[in-house]
């Protein structure tokens, strides 16, 4: 499976934004999908995963209540609803799909087989 990520973008303190990850391929619904982020000169970091039916989501600690994961298979699709968004946001963010066996194992990017490019987020203050 082949994934874009999109929708990134500058935006002020406060602001929102939707990111989508979209799949190529017959068989996206049977793959966990999961975004990450990555700022300049850190470490790339989970932020959220959804399971392949869309059935549960999990958070990282730092974006739990303001970012919200979603997917329409219909559509081959993921989305990040990003709201409130804050100066320490700003990162490049990735969507990754792959067959997650917990919800702890969907925090590690190594579980993930499929990557995207990613999507740049900028967020002034």
């Amino acid at each position: 499976v082949q994934l874009q990520a999109s929708g990134g973008g500058l935006v002020q303190a406060g602001g929102s934004l939707r990111l989508s990850c979209a799949a190529s391929g017959r068989t996206f619904s049977s793959y966990d999908v999961g975004w990450f982020r990555q700022a300049s000169g850190k470490e790339r970091e989970f932020v959220a995963t959804i399971t392949r039916s869309g059935g549960s989501t999990t958070y990282a600690d730092s974006v739990k209540d303001r970012f919200t994961i979603s997917r329409d298979n219909a559509k081959n699709t993921v989305y990040l609803q990003i709201d409130s968004l804050k100066p320490e946001d700003t990162a490049v963010y990735s969507c990754a799909a792959g067959y997650i066996v917990d919800s702890t194992a969907g925090r590690y990017p190594w579980n993930y087989a499929y990557w995207g490019q990613g999507t740049l987020v900028t967020v002034s203050s």
